[in-house]
């Protein structure tokens, strides 16, 4: 099969062709610019490779119920050009092929459970943090989506009484995103997160606001591998703190077996940043062969 892979993100495209192996064949990387202008350039890069079909792994918030007169749709994105718009119909019909669809992040646990450490197991949550937080959940062979997808970027977290950062969520402020993401790092310690990595109590408390974050999805969805990825993630001294706090939370109420082994239960990703553009190879490869 020669399929198509769209890892769209707020900030850059990745097109990528592939097929039903996870073999990448060739990539193209533009950025996010208004769809006039970006969408024109991905369907004819998928047009000259004569895809059979393609997967998307989009940006949200996105309306995934099929029952929907708006599915395929990014819909209330902050994003200029973006919100209301109709990113699996103009695929559609530019390239006459099936379209998979789903969140970016959705799309990276997918990644993660066909092609890499998550093979094999039943239920993984994979979270990135970034330039946002979200979190993508894999459940039998399944990707959750429920009323609509996951946000569980924002989950509410205790908001440390040592820590005087208001919170940059314009709808939470002080949810898990609002607290941890990149750009809240960045506006409460006035450096990117790259330039902070001798900062142990940078790390402290970013660690602090994920673990309550991990605790909880353990506590509701009994996951058997929770993978980190994202910008953030690559500060990898982040790793034990997050364990260890996580243990701590946890108060020795789960007796599970995985729990006994956090460096291996609380992961980062596995697939050198391709577990979203694998993905979507995968949600194209459904798309054809239901």
């Amino acid at each position: 099969m020669k399929l198509g892979a769209l890892e769209a993100g707020g900030t850059k495209m990745v097109c990528a062709i592939g097929d039903e192996t996870g073999r990448i064949l060739d990539r193209m990387t533009i950025p996010t610019d208004v769809p006039s202008v970006s969408v024109p350039r991905m369907t004819a890069y998928f047009a000259e490779h004569g895809v059979e079909a393609l997967g998307i792994g989009c940006f949200g918030p996105v309306e995934l119920q099929e029952h929907s007169p708006r599915y395929g749709y990014i819909t209330s994105t902050p994003k200029q050009g973006w919100r209301d718009y109709d990113i699996v119909g103009a695929f559609a019909a530019a390239l006459h092929c099936p379209v998979g669809f789903d969140t970016d992040v959705n799309a990276a646990v997918l990644g993660e459970a066909v092609f890499g450490q998550a093979q094999g197991l039943s239920c993984v949550v994979y979270v990135t943090v970034g330039t946002g937080i979200g979190a993508g959940i894999y459940i039998e062979g399944k990707l959750l989506h429920g009323m609509q997808h996951p946000e569980a970027g924002h989950v509410p977290v205790s908001h440390r009484a040592d820590d005087g950062y208001k919170g940059r969520c314009p709808y939470h402020r002080d949810c898990l995103e609002g607290l941890a993401s990149g750009p809240a790092i960045e506006e409460r310690w006035g450096e990117k997160a790259a330039l902070l990595a001798d900062r142990a109590e940078v790390w402290e408390l970013e660690a602090d606001y994920l673990a309550q974050a991990l605790t909880g999805y353990i506590l509701t969805l009994s996951p058997e591998k929770i993978i980190l990825g994202g910008g953030v993630m690559h500060q990898e001294q982040l790793f034990p703190l997050i364990r260890r706090k996580t243990t701590e939370m946890l108060g020795g109420y789960l007796q599970a077996a995985a729990l006994g082994d956090m460096d291996s239960y609380i992961v980062p990703a596995s697939l050198h940043d391709d577990q979203g553009i694998l993905g979507c190879l995968e949600l194209a490869r459904r798309a054809l062969c239901p």
